[in-house]
């Protein structure tokens, strides 16, 4: 399965925040705590500076993460189509078997967040509903078994 590249304004700005966090003040912090460790003396026994170096590490490694997952992402603003149907960015009410309903927001998995109702264009109920209008029924088959979902309505919600 391929992860899909598309990322909401809303997205992408909570990705560029959270590198802007890491770089400009999570890291210096962190350098300052390291720094100040190692002029305690013995490197090897302190557990303040190999805490921080790991730690160095972590943000290192998620800010090289960031910076190049942004550059390749694309920026999709969600809009209603004219034909009603579920594109990247909407939301789609739906209806299960049970009479369930719940409302997901069709996204790329960098915004992927189920208790806020945001769903992978990627997974089985997000590459299901693609393309959907009101009143479509469809099958997802997901991993614990295929499940029907009736489509109540499409719409765009500012978030």
């Amino acid at each position: 399965m391929s992860k899909s590249n598309y990322i909401t304004p809303a997205g992408r700005k909570r990705l560029a925040d959270e590198l802007y966090q890491l770089w400009n003040v999570e890291r210096p912090k962190i350098t300052q705590e390291v720094a100040d460790a190692a002029a305690e003396g013995d490197r090897s026994e302190n557990a303040a500076y190999i805490y921080g170096k790991k730690r160095l590490r972590e943000i290192d490694r998620r800010v090289r993460f960031l910076s190049k997952r942004l550059e390749a992402l694309t920026v999709v603003e969600p809009a209603v189509s004219a034909d009603g149907r579920a594109y990247f960015g909407l939301w789609a009410r739906v209806c299960d078997e049970n009479g369930v309903e719940a409302e997901y927001q069709l996204v790329g998995p960098d915004e992927l967040d189920v208790a806020q109702g945001k769903i992978s264009i990627d997974s089985p109920v997000g590459r299901a509903l693609l393309g959907k209008k009101k009143g479509d029924a469809v099958t997802v088959h997901r991993p614990k078994g295929p499940v029907e979902l009736d489509v109540l309505d499409v719409f765009c919600r500012l978030t």
